[in-house]
């Protein structure tokens, strides 16, 4: 079988899997049990092809085999597998069984793991149900994911990526399932990618996504780098979503990605000695225009994130945006953010702000993106690129895109096609102006239009009316009125024909 059909193969069994929820509980509740669970199964298969793998080398001798697996980059206890857990399904306290495996497993792996089950309950009465209901639940759940379909052993998968983009494609799904909730966990892939490449990662360089969710967008942007020489870094306020990065990081073989759990704007944890830490790529979805984000403490905020200005309270966009510039590197940092589209226009507060970013030099292109890419969000979004570079230089252009028009219709989602995204990213970097797609503005002209970034000003992508010819119209008015003498002079005469006078 191709990777392709065996990820079909996979997606197939754990959607249906899904079914022993749908109608029951919210999408965004069991996404984490349905998660979790293939995390444990993943984790179990490729145990059981390591043990076979190194009891072959060492022709049996199980003291050397256990040896060598306690040196593997994770260790599942005997009495921790997915196997395990299918041999005591009928047990009348699975639900509490399977809470007790996943802590011997986060401290067999403390260094990757901690914590990381900490906010899932399989017990939970509340989200799965009383205990002969939710015991039935998860004894199908098993069933399902003892399927031979569902084999997730290395040699069947051939490698790390395969259960990664499963993980991805389910967190796709419930995503799209969630509605207004999906935004706290997932960007769309196509997003992600064409964020990704504006900002173009590169070897050796450290990337950080203060508002993380369960990392797709640190994953898009550590393969654009092209080899293994980064570091990862992130920070996600939700616990079951930042327990579903950590995994989904270590699905992706990205071991050392150190992602924390706390409020970026009020707490944040990417710190080192009393200082923010700097990065030489800052990418994020932060939530759009979210209300009580944290005004109370930006005055007197210890790393002085919020020179620019304050944001007003019930709109945080641009305190994100601030917390972003403040944490990427000087002189060479980039940053990339997804952005409503007031964020490019409003006024007071943010508009002050806006204009010290664009005098400071930073702001280096913005791009307008199709309408309902985003789950529960149908207004169109923006990309924003800062570049720190630019500071070192006189002031320059501000590069635009009008992306709006350009992308594939979907029932309830449109999407960026793989053209839409390289068309973007590649008229980008070259800064080719466009006709109604794209313009290089001048700091002189931005200046003129009171820093306004709105892309209308920028882009003209007015269609103006086909010019009407009156002769041709006036011609056609003409035949017409003749067509129509004609079909009145034969309607007068079957009336005759049939006795009657006009």
């Amino acid at each position: 079988m191709t990777d392709q059909q065996i990820k079909d193969e996979i997606f197939n069994v754990v959607w249906s899997a899904c079914d022993t929820f749908r109608g029951v509980i919210d999408p965004s509740d069991y996404k984490n049990y349905i998660l979790t669970l293939l995390f444990v199964k993943y984790l179990s298969d490729a145990r059981k092809s390591k043990i076979a793998e190194y009891s072959e080398k060492y022709k049996g001798d199980e003291t050397r085999v256990q040896r060598a697996m306690q040196r593997e980059r994770f260790v599942i206890p005997e009495d921790c597998t997915f196997d395990h857990l299918y041999a005591h399904r009928n047990d009348s306290d699975i639900g509490q069984h399977i809470n007790t495996v996943l802590e011997k497993v986060e401290d067999a792996n403390k260094a990757k793991l901690h914590n990381v089950f900490r906010n899932i309950d399989f017990n939970s009465e509340a989200n799965l149900g009383k205990t002969r209901q939710r015991n039935q639940r998860l004894k199908t759940l098993l069933e399902d994911f003892a399927s031979e379909k569902l084999d997730l052993r290395p040699e069947r998968v051939g490698h790390m990526d395969i259960v990664g983009d499963v993980y991805e494609y389910l967190i796709a799904r419930f995503a799209a399932q969630a509605g207004k909730k999906a935004g706290e966990f997932y960007t769309p892939a196509e997003v992600s990618e064409t964020l990704a490449r504006l900002v173009a990662p590169e070897d050796g360089e450290r990337i950080c996504d203060p508002t993380c969710g369960s990392g797709s967008l640190l994953i898009k942007a550590s393969k654009q780098v092209g080899t293994k020489n980064f570091s990862l870094f992130g920070q996600e306020m939700n616990g079951s979503t930042w327990a579903l990065c950590k995994m989904n990081m270590f699905l992706h073989e990205v071991d050392a990605a150190r992602i924390e759990w706390e409020d970026t704007i009020r707490h944040p944890q990417l710190v080192e000695n009393d200082a923010l830490m700097k990065f030489d790529i800052v990418i994020a979805n932060p939530p759009f225009s979210l209300d009580k984000w944290g005004q109370e403490i930006a005055a007197g905020d210890q790393y002085d994130r919020f020179h620019a200005g304050i944001p007003p309270k019930s709109k945080g966009d641009w305190a994100f945006i601030s917390h972003m510039i403040a944490t990427s590197l000087k002189g060479k940092g980039r940053v990339g953010v997804v952005v409503p589209h007031g964020v490019l226009f409003r006024g007071g507060q943010e508009g002050k702000i806006r204009r010290h970013m664009i005098e400071q030099n930073y702001l280096d292109g913005v791009v307008g993106l199709p309408s309902n890419l985003f789950y529960g969000a149908g207004i169109p979004a923006a990309l924003m690129i800062f570049d720190k570079s630019r500071t070192t230089r006189a002031k320059e252009d501000v590069f635009f895109i009008d992306a709006s028009r350009e992308f594939e219709q979907g029932t309830n989602q449109n999407r960026l096609r793989p053209e839409d995204m390289d068309k973007i990213v590649e008229t980008f970097h070259k800064r080719t102006v466009i006709d109604k797609y794209s313009y290089l503005a001048s700091f002189d002209e931005i200046t003129e239009n009171d820093f306004n970034l709105n892309i209308p000003r920028y882009v003209d992508t007015f269609e103006p009316e086909p010019e009407i010819d009156m002769a041709e119209v006036q011609a056609e008015i003409v035949r017409i009125n003749k067509e129509l003498a004609e079909v009145e002079a034969k309607m007068e005469g079957y009336l005759e024909d049939l006795g009657f006078k006009s």
